[in-house]
């Protein structure tokens, strides 16, 4: 496989971002729609992407059956969302991630007209959640606008000392953010990014050599299932991988009893990880791992998280960086 793929949709990158009061309607609509640049510029961008797996193991085709239907890796949304991201990648840009798992930097202040959702949580009027999610204001006065997730992607555009001016590769406009809820991130490129689809319930992770993407692996996956009150759909966006953990321990629904773990987490966005084949056993080792479970790239089917062969989520475990890393979850 080799796909140049040209996204002719860039020609609106990065007009957002300069000044433009944010619209507070504006969706949330990935794929991109808009990304954004400090200078305003933009132009079209041409990605080339080449397989060259460095995992083999459960490897799907570009297009598989399933059931009686046929599946497919969603190269041409993976080559705009890669074209968005070279746009934007410059030595002199600062990409921020914003942190609030578990509300350690504090609850999100109410937003204007809030919700209530299925779950019982308030959250904006886009369905994102109070809990856990970091407040985007208009301007450094009144109630947030929205909320981001928690490890979500911004552009830095400005800093002041109690707030920073972000723009966003899925809302349109600028938008500020106390700053006890932003993280600098150490790189100004990104080179490896993991894609999650959760139509065709796949992943594939893809890293920049020189000027060329290579898939280093193309796997089923299995993501988030919608059906409160435990379970959540993986949500839409761009994400930076916060941490990893050798072992991510669950709860049973309605309870604080442990039931097991996954193996070989990284996180994501608030408990979000992509993993490997859970263990509902807290005490298992390592030789009582499971490689692989028939359910992985049929439906959704896990409470956020993203399901993988166990050797596939050690081989992210160890290839994503955190902070360095990105994960996109495209539908």
């Amino acid at each position: 496989m080799n796909h140049t793929i040209t996204a002719a949709w860039t020609a609106t990158l990065f007009a957002c971002c300069l000044g433009t009061p944010p619209d507070a309607t504006a969706q949330q609509t990935p794929p991109v729609r808009i990304t954004c640049n400090t200078d305003g510029t933009s132009a079209p961008n041409e990605v080339e992407i080449v397989k060259e797996l460095s995992y083999t193991q459960h490897t799907l085709g570009d297009t598989y059956p399933y059931k009686d239907t046929e599946r497919r890796f969603q190269w041409d949304k993976i080559g705009e969302w890669l074209s968005a991201l070279e746009a934007a990648q410059q030595d002199s840009v600062t990409w921020v991630t914003l942190q609030n798992y578990k509300d350690r930097n504090g609850i999100a202040p109410e937003v204007q007209d809030p919700e209530i959702n299925e779950y019982r949580s308030a959250t904006d009027r886009y369905g994102v959640s109070r809990y856990q999610s970091i407040p985007l204001y208009g301007s450094q006065t009144g109630k947030p606008a929205r909320y981001s997730r928690d490890g979500a992607l911004f552009l830095l555009l400005k800093d002041s000392a109690d707030y920073v001016k972000v723009c966003s590769m899925l809302y349109d406009g600028a938008w500020y953010v106390p700053k006890d809820y932003v993280r600098t991130l150490p790189v100004h490129r990104f080179s490896k990014v993991i894609f999650v689809d959760r139509t065709d319930q796949n992943i594939a992770t893809l890293e920049k050599v020189g000027t060329v993407w290579y898939v280093r692996s193309m796997n089923p996956a299995t993501t988030g299932l919608h059906n409160p009150p435990y379970q959540q759909e993986t949500p839409l966006g761009v994400y930076v991988i916060q941490e990893h953990k050798p072992k991510m321990y669950y709860l049973r629904d309605g309870s604080s009893e442990i039931a097991g773990f996954a193996p070989w987490a990284s996180r994501f966005t608030r408990g979000g990880y992509i993993h490997g084949v859970p263990l509902n056993n807290p005490k298992a080792t390592e030789k009582n791992y499971i490689e692989f479970s028939p359910t992985l790239g049929t439906t959704p089917r896990s409470h956020m998280c993203v399901r993988n062969a166990t050797s596939h989520a050690k081989y992210i475990y160890d290839w994503a960086t955190p902070l360095e890393s990105l994960v996109i979850v495209i539908d």
